[in-house]
């Protein structure tokens, strides 16, 4: 899965109401939510970002509160993947359950500058800035959480897997 998009870059300790501000938080409507995305912090973000777009950012993004909101929002808005130094443990997990691809990779948001082209590929463990013309590593995600990825999140894997008849049925008494 390689994806190309331009980078938002944003720095450190992003907390997820820069992301979504909680006065938004009484839906959970994607494309209402993709409407206010990092309205907190970047008021032209939900305005100018294309489809597969990409935010680079600093350490512990996604901090705060534990919300599936805000990678929801990001996710709904069109980026196609999150890379940043570190990220907020609930964050990542969230992100990664919505389907929302996430990278840890220090070296790409070191050299990244807003608005460059970056190409990445999840399967391979490749980040390119086209801009600069630098490639860096990262470590790929194991197949389960490229499985999630790939179906959309959990939910959207668990009903592929329910369709399919490939989750085994509850028994129903002793």
């Amino acid at each position: 899965m390689t994806m190309s998009g331009r980078i938002w870059l944003y720095g450190d300790h992003v907390d997820t109401d820069a992301i979504i501000p909680a006065c938004y938080l009484f839906t959970s409507e994607p494309a209402e939510l993709a409407a206010h995305c990092m309205e907190g912090l970047d008021a032209e973000f939900a305005c100018n970002v294309q489809s597969g777009d990409m935010m680079v950012a600093g350490e512990n993004f996604g901090c705060g509160s534990s919300r599936e909101h805000a990678p929801l929002a990001i996710k709904a808005s069109g980026v196609s993947c999150v890379v940043a130094q570190s990220f907020a443990r609930i964050f990542y997990r969230n992100a990664i359950n919505i389907g929302l691809p996430i990278i840890v990779c220090s070296e790409a948001v070191a050299t990244a500058v807003d608005g460059q082209m970056m190409d990445i590929n999840l399967e391979d463990g490749f980040i390119r800035n086209v801009t600069a013309g630098t490639q860096m590593r990262f470590d790929p995600f194991p197949p389960f959480m490229m499985k999630l990825i790939h179906a959309g999140g959990l939910v959207a894997q668990t009903r592929q897997r329910l369709a399919a008849g490939d989750l085994p049925r509850a028994r129903s008494g002793p």
